[in-house]
């Protein structure tokens, strides 16, 4: 299972996050720096409205959400790369995950301590990138050295990887990170970057968490939000990355709530839902993750694949015997499905295909397979 890494200064509200995403009390919340040492990690599951319909048109027993890690892990601060405030163990924490949330305080509070003393998103932003940038050009000039040796006898793996380190060192050094290093057309230079493990070559989505009186403003007019508008700019343009807002002390008050109550709360204070959502669905997606369906009497069920998959390989995700003795699938669009009612009326409207192991499946697809083994 992927894991996406909540990042950020202390007394951000990280672990709130946490909390408020695995709708748990799991991590410590606290008004002091470094109240999480040891990483968090609970299983989020993705939310999907599409389950809900499909076990009404399939009299389904049983709904099974797509999930993902989320791991909280302590905040970061000045200085890390050089080992301030256990930073190399953190630095460690992020390396081991597959994308990162970078959660911004983005509201002000006199009661909540804020390392720096003010409230500045995009200075924090740029305390964290520094650092992982920093630890990133130490990892990539030892790898150079390294290698110089096998590069200067000519050993193609070496030329490959000092071509590699040549690009990224002037990069890095001017303060951008690895994933926005323009590697377009150079699909083995992408690969060969996927094995430096580099923090800052990690997809990133930027959490703007603001406070319960400024969610409705800062949600549905983000450019009205001082914090939230100078955020959306900035990772923009110096990060290509894309920033949600979230509540996140919100969120940790609705744990405890029944679904209506939490609805109609939220609804009272004039937004759909805190953030949370969309976020978990945003880092679903930054993870290169999508979703097929099946669905039937016993249960609805959302499987995770990656983009790009084909169909053998998605049924491998069930079962190898699946891959191993794929036939075909039969499949139809959820959009169809949803809207004709029923897999009768799909078929008598060519909806319903059948796709062999060349087909490259789509989001909402909604799969029977067949295989003989």
């Amino acid at each position: 299972m992927l894991r996406a890494g909540i990042v950020g200064l202390p007394n951000v509200g990280k672990s709130t996050l946490f909390n408020a995403v695995t709708r748990t009390r799991k991590a410590e919340a606290a008004n002091y720096p470094f109240c999480t040492i040891d990483p968090n990690v609970g299983v989020v599951t993705v939310p999907d409205d599409r389950l809900e319909v499909l076990s009404k048109i399939s009299g389904s027993s049983k709904l099974i959400h797509a999930a993902i890690e989320f791991v909280d892990i302590a905040g970061l601060v000045k200085g890390a790369s050089q080992g301030e405030g256990l930073g190399n163990k953190f630095l460690s924490h992020i390396r081991e995950v597959d994308a990162i949330v970078h959660v911004v305080r983005c509201f002000e509070n006199g009661d909540i301590t804020h390392v720096s003393g003010s409230i500045d998103p995009v200075r924090d932003i740029e305390i964290i990138n520094t650092e992982l940038i920093i630890a990133d050009m130490d990892s990539v000039n030892k790898r150079k050295q390294r290698l110089d040796k096998d590069a200067r006898r000519g050993l193609k793996e070496a030329l490959a990887e000092v071509a590699l380190c040549d690009k990224l060192i002037p990069h890095l050094d001017a303060g951008k990170p690895a994933v926005t290093l323009d590697l377009h057309g150079h699909e083995d230079e992408l690969k060969l970057l996927k094995s430096f493990f580099l923090l800052s070559s990690k997809p990133c989505i930027f959490a703007c968490n603001v406070s319960e009186d400024d969610l409705a403003t800062a949600s549905n007019e983000p450019d009205k939000h001082p914090f939230v508008s100078k955020v959306r700019e900035y990772v923009k343009h110096a990060h290509s990355a894309s920033a949600v807002v979230i509540s996140a002390e919100i969120e940790s008050q609705l744990i405890d709530l029944a679904p209506e109550e939490a609805s109609q709360y939220l609804t009272d204070i004039g937004v759909s839902d805190s953030g949370v959502t969309r976020l978990i669905k945003s880092v679903y997606e930054l993870l290169g993750l999508q979703t097929y369906l099946t669905t039937g009497e016993k249960e609805t069920r959302a499987w995770t694949i990656t983009r790009g998959c084909k169909a053998p390989q998605a049924a491998g995700v069930i079962h190898g015997d699946f891959e191993r003795g794929f036939i075909a699938g039969e499949i139809v669009p959820y959009h169809d499905l949803a809207e004709l009612g029923s897999y009768a009326k799909c078929r008598e409207k060519g909806k319903l295909r059948i796709e062999g192991k060349e087909y490259l499946m789509k989001d909402g697809d909604v799969v029977e397979w067949r295989f003989n083994v």
